[in-house]
């Protein structure tokens, strides 16, 4: 898709993309932290085990364990150790087996664990029920999972909880990370107020703050707040001038024509302007450019808009600007619960409900997709993206983007 196929003097969400990506800075310096305070951090190298995992053969299996080389259906063996999980086993006695329980080092000599549901216990020892027992069944061969060496992790991984618990089963506490960027955030508007205050009049509850606050935790980041800009451009040129102090700025409102918008021009005197108007819906006054240096990203007022803005062309900027190697959310298809009749010359997002169904995955849509309506992004779990210029009739196949994949 061309920028001129959508609207003049739009530009594709495609290319802003690509654009945006391409102006990413150099990750910030490297720190160490402790793996409990690692969560949604991004490695700064690689990570490359000192240890096999697990580090010796063992057992999955309740049960008995013996040489394959014994096994005699019917024949009551001697049981000569007990090698319970965390025991240092001695070497297995020809002819003989081992009671041994799950998670528990496989001694020398051993090749078979029999579970022991196929068992009898006698007084003398036990007797196998089993008859046909596979060469090494129920062990977990020594470094299974991870062997010695393996890079368990490449640099630019976001670290999750599950990260965090294979790199606890290392050996490792401590890991070297890009240090958090710094967002400074800031709200305009002489119509919006904080909440917990009483509500007059031709005002609004400043709802944009909080949900810029939950969408950068969710990225492990630091906010920097700035708290709310009356609509005076020299206010916004102060707020601006103190936000360069982080490493990125991110703004709600104040981007459109309007003539109480005065982020952009104050960004047109304190630095450059990149990208603007873009052809997205919600969110066509997106901006991108820098002050005094510092990359900003200003963000419409509308809150619907502010989430789609985010979720689509802050996050994957933020997370390259942090170090990920992985940046772009995971789309799927599925199948139109509802109808565009009407063409759009702008791509939409619109906040969706994925489900599965008897005939696979389907999507339907919040009935009101006004960029003003944050209860939409509430109810819905997704957002069904169709192209600038299209149709859907229901049963065609969309593409979707799960929350999950954004959050």
């Amino acid at each position: 898709m061309s920028d001129c196929c959508a609207q003049p003097g739009l530009m594709s969400v495609e290319q802003a993309l690509q654009r945006l990506l391409a102006k990413t800075p150099q990750p910030p310096e490297a720190i160490t932290v402790n793996l409990t305070e690692a969560l949604g951090c991004i490695l700064a190298q690689d990570t490359v085990s000192q240890y096999d995992v697990p580090p010796a053969d063992n057992s999955a299996m309740d049960g008995y364990c013996l040489r394959f080389e014994d096994f005699q259906e019917g024949k009551v063996f001697a049981v000569s150790q007990r090698i319970p999980a965390g025991a240092v086993p001695t070497d297995l006695e020809p002819g003989t087996v081992a009671r041994i329980f799950t998670g528990a080092e496989v001694p020398n000599n051993a090749d078979v664990v029999i579970m022991q549901e196929n068992v009898t216990v006698t007084d003398d020892g036990i007797i196998i029920n089993e008859t046909d027992p596979e060469l090494r069944q129920h062990i977990r061969p020594q470094g299974q999972d991870i062997e010695k060496g393996a890079t368990v992790l490449a640099k630019g991984s976001r670290i999750r909880p599950q990260e965090m618990g294979l790199l606890a089963s290392i050996g490792i506490d401590q890991v070297s990370v890009y240090r958090p960027l710094k967002v400074a955030v800031l709200s305009t508007g002489d119509e919006i107020i904080e909440p917990g205050n009483l509500l007059q009049k031709g005002q609004i509850f400043n709802s944009n703050r909080y949900t810029l606050t939950g969408l950068i935790n969710t990225l492990g980041l630091q906010i920097m707040d700035l708290g709310i800009i009356p609509d005076d451009i020299s206010a916004t040129k102060d707020a601006l001038t103190k936000a360069a102090e982080a490493d990125v700025i991110i703004t709600s409102g104040g981007v459109s024509v309007g003539e109480e918008d005065h982020v952009k021009n104050a960004l047109d005197s304190l630095g450059e302007v990149e990208l603007w108007k873009l052809a997205i819906k919600p969110g066509k006054p997106f901006t991108f450019g820098h002050v005094q240096g510092t990359p900003f990203l200003g963000l419409p007022g509308n809150p619907a808009a502010v989430f789609i803005t985010f979720c689509i062309l802050c996050r994957p900027w933020l997370l390259q600007a942090q170090g990920a190697t992985d940046i772009q959310p995971t789309s799927v298809q599925a199948r139109a619960g509802f109808s565009i009749k009407k063409t759009v010359i702008r791509q939409q997002y619109l906040q969706a409900r994925l489900m599965n169904d008897e005939q696979g995955a389907r999507v339907e849509i919040f009935p009101n997709q006004s960029s003003g309506i944050l209860s939409s992004a509430s109810w819905a779990n997704a957002v069904a993206v169709v192209p600038a210029n299209s149709l859907v009739a229901e049963g065609d196949q969309v593409n979707v983007i799960p929350f999950n994949s954004i959050l």
